[in-house]
């Protein structure tokens, strides 16, 4: 089997900042047509330039929590690359909750986040994959990929929320992937613990002792590169992992073989 996506299209959400513009430019470097999409249209921009029509490379803005957006972001990827193969749901949030207070509704606005909009846009991309591969009895008809976390399998009191979302993504992925299998769909998931992202980066800025206590909880003593997530997402996109689906990857160099109460998953 092979790892290559070259010639595949995928759409990769959080494709602005840290590790969904990571995944959007190694599959674009691994020869994909890839769709950059993001609220942060001047990120956009920023990180990516202008549209070209003779490009691998193209961008949409706008809000994925809204349907409406989801179905002109499938549309712009028809219209740019004539098909999509794989859907990689990298947009997510990370925010504190207060456990004991009633009025905090970090829970609902991560649950919309992190899962209800992985959940529509997965459930709009499938459809045309569905169709795309009408006639066709061999071969993979798509691959969807999901960014959970550690912090679904362990927490800590500031992240409630963000786990009990990532908890969550993960079973719909397990869900999504026994609905789609049929169609020959997979839907699989990378549970990753500290990469720096664009949040991890913020936190690290704010708390300067925070990245020793992630390297001491951290087996392999290190944060890892969202580099390292982006090859690990291109293997479940791949045919590489063709009998693969339904499955939480963990790419968390060993941290949670650690006692789960020593330090918070990011």
């Amino acid at each position: 089997m092979s790892f290559s996506i070259s010639g595949k299209t995928a759409i990769v959400t959080g494709g602005a900042n840290g590790i969904g513009l990571a995944i959007g430019r190694h599959f674009a470097d691994k020869g994909a047509n890839v769709m950059f999409a993001d609220m942060d249209e001047e990120r956009l921009v920023k990180e990516l330039g202008q549209n070209e029509d003779a490009s691998n490379i193209r961008y949409f803005a706008g809000d994925l929590r809204e349907r409406l957006t989801q179905a002109n972001l499938l549309s712009a990827t028809i219209d740019a690359f004539d098909k999509v193969d794989i859907l990689v749901n990298a947009c997510r949030q990370v925010m504190p909750s207060d456990a004991l207070n009633p009025d905090d509704d970090a829970v609902e606005q991560l649950l919309q986040q992190n899962l209800m909009t992985s959940l529509r846009l997965s459930q709009m991309v499938a459809k045309r994959m569905i169709k795309q591969s009408e006639g066709k009895t061999e071969g993979n008809a798509g691959a969807i990929v999901n960014l959970s976390s550690i912090a679904a399998r362990r927490t800590h009191p500031d992240l409630m929320a963000y786990s009990v979302s990532t908890a969550a993504l993960d079973q719909m992925t397990r869900s999504m992937a026994v609905a789609l299998a049929s169609y020959r769909i997979r839907v699989n998931a990378v549970a990753f613990g500290s990469v720096m992202s664009a949040s991890l980066k913020d936190t690290l800025r704010e708390k300067k002792d925070y990245r020793a206590d992630i390297e001491d909880h951290t087996p392999l003593g290190r944060i890892a590169s969202p580099t390292e997530l982006a090859e690990a997402v291109q293997y479940l996109a791949s045919d590489g992992s063709g009998f693969m689906t339904g499955q939480i990857m963990t790419v968390d160099g060993g941290r949670c073989l650690l006692d789960p109460v020593a330090a918070p998953a990011h």
